[in-house]
């Protein structure tokens, strides 16, 4: 039997022209613009200097910035909607490895950046390319302390030293440092945290400080507590002093010794509507120019080896990649903190209520 038509032919003519136009619309606005994520601030502030404005004096292309608070869920819920809308976003270490491991990020195709060998080691990713290395350390008031620490062991030495301490309130990094406080060089620690012993050494060296401890959880706080002068020393975002002692001109002194090096990285949803854009701005934003250019707002350094040969000397000092900064440094393993992160934040918790 045949249907009579629901809609008349001329109006389904009429709406059929309309969708196909609005589809048109939306292919040209996905190729003239590009959606990216990141953590806002003047971190956010320095990519817009360094890399976005410039790709689109050059492209044309505009740049739509978002920010969030580095929520993983938040990506795997967009593209398991379907609708991916964020077509970069700059994700920490051990975003980049769930995103793998759970299917919401896409691998990269390293051939397009000079391979794997062109970044620093250990800050390649499967699915996330990096972008900067920043650092976390330990800092004292120059003003208040004038023969200062210079080793990882000085945060534990309340003796020398004696006053509060100000650590963040998780067991990244505060188990690290003290590990290599209490003599684990740099490159057993991890080795030696995949121990019961070695856990339990780090905690009982935590033990020795754990009444000096004022504990930090924002970013912005461990130079407010040395600013006012309620602790004596603090761990921070390497970042987080320089702004203090350029913006406050406040004459915080980083240890470098031991600091925990930490990486941010171009990640690309699965579903996003034009890859080969979105490759092309990660190309331009991983040029040797544009991460030496980064590092004049913002003082974390490139991950591209490239790049570091072209930050001016008087910049080059303050970043955590310089040759006399690195030197012992530890590279954090999100492997291990993936696999562990669970069992010792428990462990962590039940500690500080003790």
């Amino acid at each position: 039997m045949q249907m009579k038509s629901l809609v008349p032919l001329k109006s389904l003519k009429m709406t059929l022209s309309a969708l196909a136009l609005s589809a048109s619309c939306g292919a040209a606005v996905a190729a003239d613009s590009l959606t990216i994520t990141s953590w806002g601030g003047a971190y956010q502030t320095s990519q817009d200097e360094a890399y976005y404005k410039p790709y689109t004096a050059k492209t044309g292309i505009k740049i739509v910035q978002e920010e969030y608070n580095g929520e993983a869920a938040r990506i795997r819920a967009m593209v398991e909607s379907g609708n991916t809308t964020w077509d970069a976003v700059d994700v920490d270490a051990a975003t980049a490895q769930q995103g793998c491991d759970e299917g919401f990020l896409t691998p990269i195709d390293y051939s397009k950046f000079g391979g794997e060998a062109a970044f620093v080691k250990g800050s390649t990713f499967e699915c996330g390319i990096p972008t900067i290395i920043y650092s976390t350390i330990y800092a004292y008031d120059a003003d208040k302390i004038k023969d200062g620490p210079t080793t990882i062991a000085g945060l534990f030495d309340t003796k020398k030293w004696p006053g509060k301490r100000s650590l963040q309130k998780t067991p990244f990094g505060n188990l690290e440092f003290a590990l290599m406080a209490d003599g684990v060089p740099a490159d057993k620690v991890y080795e030696t945290l995949k121990t019961k012993e070695g856990v339990d050494r780090a905690f009982k060296k935590l033990d020795t400080i754990k009444k000096d401890i004022v504990w930090w959880e924002a970013g912005a706080q461990p130079p407010q507590l040395l600013a006012s002068g309620e602790v004596v020393m603090a761990t921070a975002w390497n970042g987080r002093i320089f702004n203090a002692n350029k913006v406050d001109k406040k004459n915080f002194k980083i240890v470098w010794d031991g600091q925990l090096l930490d990486y941010d990285l171009w990640a690309i949803p699965k579903g996003v509507k034009d890859l080969d854009a979105v490759y092309k701005f990660i190309e331009f934003a991983s040029s040797p120019e544009a991460q030496a250019a980064q590092t004049k707002y913002i003082s974390y350094g490139p991950a591209l080896l490239a790049a570091t040969p072209l930050v001016s000397p008087d910049i080059l000092k303050d970043l955590p990649t310089a040759p006399a900064n690195a030197k012992t440094a530890l590279a954090n393993d999100p492997v291990f903190w993936g696999d562990n992160k669970e069992e010792l934040l428990k462990r962590f918790n039940t500690w500080i209520a003790q």
